[in-house]
């Protein structure tokens, strides 16, 4: 891949017009320089506006899309993907990943991934990967393409489902993993370990619970409305966690899914 991800991005699920918008201009008048969008979120034409508008240059911020399951096809792909950057006024995508597995494995995994590579080829999208695969489907993802060639595994992550299983084997093979939900849709920032960290760190849970992520590696991309929050989850990247903090927050682990629609793979 061309470029690193970035490990602190901003996230867009569940944004819808004006308010994607305005997250997206905010984030990155605050700083961001990592978007995270998708076909399915039908925010993809609002994305566009406000990067275009934002002033900020198409190299300093990094783009990411995600194929929703209806185009996994090798025929309908790269369609769908050439779709997408005409909404996000974009010529490349920095990272292209399948959203979500094709359900009941309709389409096998290697013909999404080999049309995506022939993206990649095209110059279509600078990077590939996967989301919310399981250690089996990644397998399957690494036979068809190469585990060099997938940049991400993206998946809920957070320290109430810390994915163990799944972050070892992405890490065994030398693949990155991006943790959405990274603050368990605001769950976490009652917890009373987290908010003891962060009034010892002089920090907000969001932030702690976000440091705790990037410092197992991972990117993060949550997704805020308000443009204070926005401002204080960028001050995560400023959070150091002692490794008695880390160990405290690990043990949150419980293995609480908050996505899992009826289509979702059999997760490990």
């Amino acid at each position: 891949m061309n470029r690193s991800i970035p490990q602190l991005g901003l996230g867009t699920f569940r944004l819808q017009g004006q308010q994607a918008m305005d997250s997206v201009r905010n984030g990155l008048e605050l700083g961001y320089r990592h978007i995270d969008t998708a076909q399915i979120y039908g925010n993809e034409a609002e994305v566009g506006e406000a990067l275009q508008a934002s002033g900020v240059r198409r190299e300093e911020v990094f783009v990411t899309t995600k194929i929703w399951t209806e185009h996994l096809a090798g025929d309908r792909l790269i369609p769908s993907l050439k779709d997408s950057l005409h909404k996000l006024r974009l010529e490349q995508l920095d990272l292209t990943l399948i959203h979500w597995p094709s359900p009941q494995g309709a389409v096998p995994v290697a013909e999404s991934m080999q049309a995506l590579l022939e993206a990649r080829a095209q110059g279509l999208t600078a990077a590939i990967g996967v989301s919310n695969f399981t250690n089996a489907l990644l397998a399957q993802a690494i036979d068809a393409v190469g585990a060099a060639n997938i940049a991400t595994n993206q998946v809920e992550l957070h320290p109430y489902l810390a994915n163990r299983s799944v972050a070892a084997f992405a890490r065994e093979h030398g693949i990155h993993v991006t943790a959405y939900m990274p603050l368990a849709y605001g769950k976490v920032l009652a917890d009373p370990v987290i908010l003891s960290i962060a009034e010892r760190l002089n920090a907000t849970p969001a932030q702690v619970a976000l440091a705790w992520s990037m410092a197992k590696g991972y990117a993060v991309i949550p997704s805020s409305t308000k443009r204070e929050n926005l401002a204080a989850n960028l001050g995560a990247l400023d959070v150091a966690l002692g490794a008695a903090d880390i160990a405290a927050i690990d043990a949150l682990d419980r293995g609480e899914r908050l996505v899992s629609p009826d289509f979702a793979p059999a997760w490990d």
